[in-house]
């Protein structure tokens, strides 16, 4: 019974910045491992970041390693991805996902409606 709802999302320029956020409803965000994925438009979902159940490990993709950055707070039941420098490329679809694996990857069983990212000049 997880909830999961992304908001954030919008119309940003080359080089500017987002903060999506990924919000559970029912259960606390803190027994999951959370994952963020993006999905271009015609492509498939692809991995973005990951963050560990409650060791606080982290995991990012090539291609947004050192621009975004995952983050979790507890008190607030939710999970963040800062994206900063943004590129066209990052156009699209980004979801959370929610596992009961202690550590990233795993299997992510519970998926929000995801929320749309345009970077376009």
């Amino acid at each position: 019974q997880l909830q999961l709802v992304e908001s954030g999302g919008g119309l940003v320029q080359p080089g500017g910045s987002l903060r999506l956020s990924c919000v559970a409803s029912r259960f606390t965000l803190k027994h999951f491992t959370i994952g963020w994925y993006h999905q271009a438009p015609g492509k498939e979902r692809e991995r973005v970041s990951c963050i560990s159940r409650s060791g606080g490990n982290t995991d990012y993709a090539d291609s947004v390693n050192g621009r975004f950055t995952i983050s979790r707070d507890n008190n607030k039941n939710t999970v963040f991805l800062q994206m900063n420098a943004l590129k066209p490329e990052d156009t699209g679809d980004y979801y959370c996902a929610a596992s009961t694996n202690s550590e990233c990857w795993g299997t992510f069983g519970w998926w929000g409606p995801g929320t749309q990212v345009t970077v376009s000049s």
